[in-house]
């Protein structure tokens, strides 16, 4: 049968050209020859938009629509095409038969947006979002007879916007404070499980060492445990078995997302708007700040009525990191939680153990105290004015232990919330202008004003006189410390809100970055001008928090150069409390007259001072005596104390507060000996040596730092800078006096390392047999130079060495009375290095050349090191001898032309090595170390070896990072035999170490 053809689907495209093959005599449209006009122009209208249309016509709703129609019925099209809608939408006509008939029935249109259908157009249940109208088609005459409904998909605006909004949920989740791990997993599962049309279940698992713990989970009916029935609580990452890797998760902690299929043969859970089967899962990894060590898995559930397309697995990706990044949020505040506890016991724990020490402080410095004021007391048996003077300084500075352990214990007692307030009521101006009063004699005498302004207040005011004296004694002090011209004023003024106590000064100043940190506990303002660097720190702490105690407040002003202002405020509510009962503690006015008794050492003797040498026990002939010591100190009982011991022994004292007055000193007079602080105003102990040795004229003096800080550190770092000796305060006499003794005799030895200067053999001997008998101030002879020692008398042994083959028997030799000429090794050992022993026939041998007298015969070495240098020293095994040694290589180096970095590395290098063979050797044959230095044409060799057998270091040795000093030097071999251990130190002298 031929097809009749027809002008009325030629402008249908695609779907027109069906229409017009289609046979519609076969439909309950019947041929379009019959159609009426209306349902033509319907069709007419349908195939010339662009915009999806469906024209519903006649009883049986026979389906006529344009191309853009046929793509949103997918797989249904060609077949719908005078089909009926109620077969061809099946699965959706529960939803679209109310909107047809109505429109039918009452002719009327109608428009619902975003509206839910079922659809089977891609081989699954699928779904789908239309807006859609529907208006009534009627027919020739008038009547309804069909819907002409106009349509658009808006699925992926749908869905895509409910997929945003999980999204916002997890980020915009909690109660807006971060919690713990546990909660947050929670918490996402939760926000997860709110939105089961994207995500039906979901679990987190959370990695622990080497397995996957299931931290949350959510889905299904909560009525109903399935999820958490079924899923594995605890995986196995290395396990290999079917059952650990049935859902992926294995594979996803390494990294690798996995598809998981089958999901409804182990998990029965209906998903989806009509509740269809889950069928597939995803094991995502979560992201961690280490790419191959995934935090976990996020194991999420694909909705059954969605495919799982480009976009869906975009969602998934965005998921896992909002999870990802809510997880390590929690895991990092856990830590930093954690870290605070820690810090806050630690905190705890130091303020209980500061407490306690200064509990147990005050018994003994009240058994010190309590004596030491008796005997200054005491008229029925005077003390001698050298012991008054002793007794004074002793009373002196164990007040101020005292005073710095009550601050210590006041300090303590704030932090740990222990504090109170003992209120009473005071006349404010006057207990001010008294505790002022205190302060005025020492700050006339720095040639300051003081100008008091304490005006009568309209009424009393309450607070604790105690921590009040404490506030205006520790800001007196401080303007006083740091103004050196012009005034200091206090001043109390009020108004009707509060009372105020000012403390102004003309003093330094504060810079503004250093202004937020002041009141923080023990931060000082560095590189500025004081009258002391001594200080603990806690001053304005203290003022800081006994102001908020008493329910005030401290504020500061204060301009660089111009001066500091600060302001105690306390409001008049604080200031009428309940007045304590009981009596009012003693002791009024102590904390300020311990705090002026400091600020006047600091005052005392601005220019330094001479002390005359006095006749020092011991031999009538010394030949130190005389000597010309320099102290640097900033503490006046300090200085006093040295000048007494140092003068004592023979030897002219100059003191001085600070480095840049000792600078001065040095030019105007130079002294054989510095003995400086560490911590000074102006100019402290490090930048001092690091002047001295920058200036050629000063290089050679001998420097000894005298230090509170304790410590490796502190000590490498001066003896890096160059000094000779570093001692640690508290110190013995005995001991700062040999110390000083032998870095004053090196010195003379051989001043700046020119053989011109060096001593003749008989000077030498002779220096050699006064090192045997110095005395030390008790009378008895030195450790450092005891008799019988080998200490050779500080000659330093520096002497070409020619190559073997050319010698000629003539070369300079140098030679050292290292041992008496009668010595033989114990044991029979022979001597380190190869150096023929003392009291052959070298040893007697006039020296030649330019060599010095008294050093031991040197060669040069087997492997060719030493044909530029070779040197060989004996010393006593004993702490002092370092410094010794140190001296002697330096100045055989500065012949040397060695580069100063090079020589400073293998100063504190050899150092090292020579402490340990001191501390390690354990039953010396000999008491001595001996060093040998060789110098090659590009490589310097330190030999140090001890004659003892090695012993473990006790903790009480301990100096530290030895090892790691002398490794980061050069390069360091040990051999240890029962004679004895040698340390070899060989560095490049072309080569940084």
């Amino acid at each position: 049968m031929t097809r009749p053809r027809t002008d009325l689907f030629d402008d249908g495209g695609d779907t027109g050209r069906l229409m017009a093959e289609l046979d519609w005599a076969d439909t309950p449209l019947g041929a379009v020859s019959s159609w009426p006009q209306s349902l033509r122009s319907a069709v007419r209208v349908v195939l010339s938009s662009r915009y999806p249309m469906l024209l519903l016509w006649g009883d049986r709703l026979s389906q006529l629509y344009n191309d853009a129609y046929s793509a949103l019925i997918g797989d249904k099209h060609p077949a719908a095409l005078g089909d009926d809608v109620r077969v061809t939408l099946a699965e959706g006509w529960d939803v679209l038969a109310p909107l047809i008939q109505q429109a039918m029935a009452t002719g009327v249109a109608s428009w619902v947006p975003a509206l839910r259908l079922l659809l089977e157009r891609a081989g699954y249940r699928e779904e789908a979002y239309f807006s859609v109208s529907h208006a009534p088609a009627r027919d020739d005459d008038g009547r309804t007879v069909g819907v002409l409904t106009v349509c658009s998909e808006v699925t992926e605006q749908v869905v895509g916007e409910r997929r945003l909004r999980l999204l916002r949920d997890l980020s915009l989740g909690g109660d807006g404070r971060t919690v713990d791990v546990d909660a947050t997993c929670a918490r996402l599962v939760d926000a997860i499980g709110g939105h089961p049309l994207d995500v039906p279940f979901a679990a987190i698992y959370l990695r622990d060492g080497a397995v996957l713990r299931r931290t949350a989970c959510t889905g299904g009916d909560p009525g109903h445990h399935t999820v958490a029935g079924t899923l594995p609580d605890v995986v196995d990452v290395a396990d290999p078995s079917p059952a650990a890797r049935a859902w992926g998760l294995p594979d996803a902690a390494q990294g690798r997302p996995v598809d998981v299929r089958g999901v409804a043969d182990r998990l029965p859970l209906p998903a989806g708007p009509w509740g269809d089967p889950t069928r597939t899962a995803l094991a995502l990894p979560l992201p961690s700040a280490a790419e191959d060590q995934p935090l976990g898995v996020l194991l999420a559930g694909v909705s059954p009525n969605r495919g799982l397309d480009d976009a869906y697995r975009s969602f998934y990706q965005l998921l896992t990191q909002q999870v990802s990044m809510a997880v390590r949020n929690a895991k990092e505040y856990e830590q930093e939680r954690r870290r605070a506890e820690t810090l806050a016991e630690l905190d705890r724990v130091k303020t209980t153990f500061f407490t306690n020490v200064s509990h147990e402080f005050r018994t003994p410095l009240t058994l010190m105290l309590g004596p030491l004021a008796d005997a200054l007391a005491d008229t029925a048996a005077p003390l001698a004015p050298p012991q008054r003077e002793r007794v004074e300084t002793a009373w002196r500075n164990a007040t101020r232990l005292l005073t710095l352990v009550n601050s210590l214990l006041t300090f303590s007692s704030l932090e740990a919330g222990r504090a109170h307030s003992d209120a009473r009521e005071v006349d404010l101006p006057a207990l001010t202008a008294e505790l002022a009063s205190v302060f005025r004699a020492a700050v006339e005498r720095a040639g300051l004003a003081l100008e008091v302004d304490c005006p009568p207040l309209p009424r009393p005011v309450t607070l604790d006189p105690v921590n009040w004296e404490r506030i205006v004694t520790n800001l007196l002090s401080n303007a006083l410390k740091y103004t050196f011209i012009g005034r200091i004023r206090i001043a109390v003024d009020a108004d009707h809100d509060e009372v105020r106590l000012t403390v102004a000064d003309t003093g330094i100043g504060i810079s503004e970055a250093d202004l937020p940190k002041l009141f923080e506990r023990f931060h000082r303002v560095q590189g500025g001008r004081s009258r002391s660097h001594e200080g603990t720190g806690i001053g304005l702490a203290l003022v800081h928090e006994l102001a908020r105690l008493e329910g005030g407040e401290v504020r500061v002003s204060s301009q660089v150069g111009a001066g500091t202002t600060f302001t105690v405020a306390l409001p008049w509510s604080s200031a009428r409390r309940a007045l304590a009962t009981g009596p009012a503690p003693n002791g009024r006015g102590d904390v300020a007259r311990a705090a002026v008794s400091e600020a006047v050492g600091w005052l005392t003797d601005p220019a330094g001072g001479v002390a005359e040498p006095a006749a020092a026990p011991g031999p009538a002939a010394d030949e130190l005596a005389g000597a010309r010591i320099l102290v640097a100190d900033d503490n006046s009982d300090m200085r006093a104390y040295l000048s007494r011991l140092l003068a004592g022994q023979g030897w002219r004292v100059r003191s001085v507060t600070d480095g840049r007055q000792a600078l001065e000193a040095i030019h105007q007079e130079p002294p054989d000996l510095v003995l400086t602080d560490v911590m000074m105003p102006v100019l402290d102990g490090f930048d001092l040596v690091r002047r001295l040795r920058a200036d050629p004229a000063t290089r050679a003096l001998p420097v000894l730092v005298l230090s509170a800080r304790a410590g490796e550190e502190a000590s490498v770092v001066g003896l890096s800078l160059g000094a000779d000796d570093y001692l640690v305060k508290p110190f013995a006499a005995a001991e700062l006096i040999a110390r000083i003794r032998t870095a004053i005799r090196r010195a003379r030895t051989d001043p700046a390392g020119d053989d011109a200067t060096a001593p003749t053999g008989d000077d030498a001997s002779a220096r050699a047999g006064d090192d045997a008998t110095a005395p030390t101030p008790d009378g008895s002879p030195s450790a450092v130079d005891a008799p019988g020692s080998a200490r050779p008398g500080g000659v330093v042994a520096v002497a070409p060495a020619p190559p073997a083959a050319e010698s000629t028997g003539n070369a300079p030799a140098a030679r050292s009375a290292a041992e008496p000429a009668d010595a033989e090794p114990a044991g029979g050992a022979e001597p380190a290095g190869g150096a023929e022993p003392a009291g052959g026939d070298s040893a007697n041998r006039e020296p030649t050349g330019a060599a010095p007298a008294g050093a031991a015969a040197v060669g040069a070495a087997d492997d060719g090191l030493g044909d530029t240098l070779a040197a060989e020293w004996t010393y006593p095994s004993v702490p002092t001898s370092a410094a010794a040694m140190r001296q002697d290589v330096r100045l055989a180096l500065d012949e040397a032309d060695v580069h100063p970095d090079v020589l400073e590395d293998l100063l504190l290098a050899a150092s090292e090595a020579m402490n340990n063979a001191v501390e390690h050797a354990q039953r010396p044959s000999r008491p001595e170390v001996r060093v040998r230095l060789q110098v090659g044409d590009d490589r310097v060799r330190i030999s140090v070896r001890d004659f003892g057998t090695w012993r473990d270091r006790r903790p009480a040795m301990d100096r530290g990072r030895g090892a790691l000093l002398m490794n980061a030097y050069g390069d360091v071999r040990l051999v240890s035999t029962g004679e004895g251990t040698t340390v070899t130190i060989e560095r490049r002298l072309t080569e940084p170490a």
